[in-house]
């Protein structure tokens, strides 16, 4: 009796996300240069790293990262949440099985998703360079102007 409720509670746990995959994703961050400052905004505090980085994130988190470097024009990358196979089996196996708590706690949790994308990868473009008024050059010498002369 006691194996068989071992076996029954191991089967039920699988089909959890929440307990299988966690409630928390590691989201790798790297750019094109290097050494950009990357600000992940949708976390309880808002992070900063510097690429390449990594940062752990709520699975149900609206996380968007922005790129900013001096020289270079700031990128904004929002992140989407997808339910990948992991997680479909897991919330699957919560159907199966008839966990409806645990479905509710997956879908609380978002348990069953994974931002995309993951790697977050870009490539800073270098900003245009401001446009000025264009330098005096040299003036060249007028020749000086001819006046008529009187009487003639």
């Amino acid at each position: 009796m006691r194996l068989l409720g071992i076996v029954a509670l191991s089967v039920m746990l699988g089909g959890c996300a929440s307990v299988t995959r966690g409630t928390t994703e590691n989201i790798s961050i790297s750019s094109t240069p290097s050494g950009v400052e990357a600000v992940v905004s949708g976390m309880e505090v808002p992070t900063t790293c510097t690429t390449p980085c990594s940062v752990v994130v709520k699975r149900n988190a609206d996380i968007s990262i922005t790129f900013q470097k001096e020289g270079y024009e700031p990128q904004i990358v929002p992140l989407s949440r997808d339910i990948q196979t992991g997680g479909a089996a897991g919330f699957a196996g919560n159907l199966l099985l008839g966990g409806v708590v645990g479905m509710g706690v997956d879908a609380a949790t978002g348990a069953a998703t994974d931002h995309k994308p993951n790697p977050v990868i870009v490539t800073m473009q270098p900003s245009a360079p401001a446009r000025s008024a264009r330098p005096a050059g040299p003036r060249k010498p007028r020749p000086p102007a001819v006046t008529p002369e009187a009487g003639t």
